[in-house]
C-alpha cells in the first residue's frame, strides 16, 4: 500500500501547488491555458519520445493486454452510445467523455504501483504503451476532424495524425526503440528536460482551474459526470477481471495487475486534450478530480481481495 499512498501524494501535492498560485493571484486561467499548451505542444511530446524510445515496445503483445483492450472497447462502446441517445453529445465532445471513461493515469500512478503494489512496474506497459500508441492517436485524429471548420478529404484525416505533437512524439519514440537508434546525448538530455516539464505542468494547470473554475461537481451535468465515473470506477476493472479471470484464465499476479491498473483514474492529459480543443473541459477535469478520490479506496480493495 505504500506505492498506492506515495503515488497519489506526490500528485495531489502538485495539483495543490498550483491551487495555492492560483488563490494567491500569482496565476490566472490564461496562465493555466499556456501552461496545457505548453504541455501538449513541447513537453509532452518531448516526453513521449524519451520513454518510448526507451521502452520494449514488445511487451504491449502479452495476455494482460486481451482484457485491458476488452475493458475498454466496453467502456468506450457504452459511452458512446448513451453520449449519442442520452447525453445527446456532439462527436468532439463524447471522445472527451469517452476518453475520461476509459483512459486511465498509466504513468503518474500507473508506473509507482506497478512497482510497489505489483512488485514489477513492467506490469503497466501494455496499458501505457495501448493508450500512448492507438487510444490517444486515434481519438486526436477524430478531434481533429470533429473541429475542422470545414469538411476534411479523406487524405487530410489520413494524414492528420502527422500532423499532431503527440502522435508524432509517439511515432517518433517507436521507430526509435523497434529499430533499436539510441539518441545521441546533445539530443537525448535536451528532450529529457524539456518532457520533464509535461507532468508537472499538467498538474499545475489542473489545480489552477480546480481554484478558478467552477467547483468540481458544479459545472453542470451531473448524470453525465457520475456516469463517467462509474464507467472508469466500476465498469472498466470489473470487465478487466471478467475478462482476465474466466475468459483468459488468469491468475495471482497478472489478474491483480490487469484488474488494478483498470481501476486507476483518469489522466490528467485528458484535461490538457480537451483544454486544448476547448471542448468538455470541466467535464475532464471533474471526471479527473472525482475518479482519483475515489480510485484510493479502489485500488486497495481490489489489492486485498487478489493479492
Amino acid at each position: 500500500m505504500t506505492g498506492v499512498v506515495e503515488g497519489f501524494a506526490t500528485i495531489i501535492a502538485v495539483i495543490t501547488l498550483g491551487w495555492g498560485l492560483a488563490r494567491i493571484g500569482l496565476f490566472d486561467l490564461a496562465a493555466q491555458q499556456m501552461l496545457s499548451k505548453l504541455a501538449f505542444y513541447v513537453a509532452s511530446p518531448a516526453l513521449l519520445v524519451t520513454v518510448l524510445s526507451e521502452a520494449d515496445v514488445t511487451t504491449v503483445l502479452s495476455a494482460n493486454l486481451i482484457a485491458t483492450v476488452a475493458a475498454v472497447l466496453v467502456v468506450v462502446t457504452v459511452y458512446v452510445l448513451l453520449a449519442r441517445f442520452a447525453f445527446r453529445q456532439d462527436l468532439a465532445d463524447t471522445v472527451v467523455g469517452a476518453l475520461s471513461a476509459s483512459y486511465v493515469n498509466a504513468g503518474n500512478l500507473g508506473l509507482p504501483i506497478a512497482a510497489y503494489v505489483l512488485g514489477d512496474a513492467a506490469l503497466v506497459a501494455p496499458a501505457l504503451l495501448l493508450q500512448m500508441l492507438v487510444l490517444q492517436p486515434l481519438a486526436l485524429t477524430i478531434l481533429d476532424s470533429a473541429v475542422a471548420e470545414r469538411r476534411l478529404s479523406p487524405w487530410q484525416i489520413a494524414s492528420r495524425p502527422l500532423r499532431n505533437p503527440l502522435t508524432v512524439g509517439s511515432i517518433v519514440g517507436v521507430l526509435l526503440s523497434v529499430t533499436s537508434t539510441p539518441l545521441p546525448r546533445v539530443v537525448h538530455d535536451p528532450l529529457e528536460l524539456v518532457g520533464g516539464m509535461a507532468v508537472p505542468g499538467m498538474l499545475i494547470a489542473y489545480g489552477i482551474s480546480l481554484r478558478l473554475g467552477p467547483r468540481p461537481g458544479t459545472g453542470g451535468r451531473p448524470r453525465l459526470l457520475w456516469t463517467i465515473v462509474t464507467l472508469k470506477m466500476v465498469v472498466q476493472p470489473l470487465v478487466a477481471f471478467a475478462v482476465a479471470r474466466y475468459a483468459l484464465d488468469l491468475d495471482g499476479a497478472e489478474l491483480l495487475a490487469v484488474t488494478v491498473i483498470a481501476a486507476l483514474p483518469t489522466a490528467q492529459n485528458i484535461f490538457v486534450i480537451a483544454s486544448r480543443y476547448e471542448r468538455s473541459t470541466v467535464l475532464a477535469r471533474d471526471a479527473i478530480f472525482a475518479s482519483t478520490i475515489l480510485s484510493v479506496p479502489a485500488v486497495a480493495i481490489v489489492a486485498a481481495l487478489l493479492a
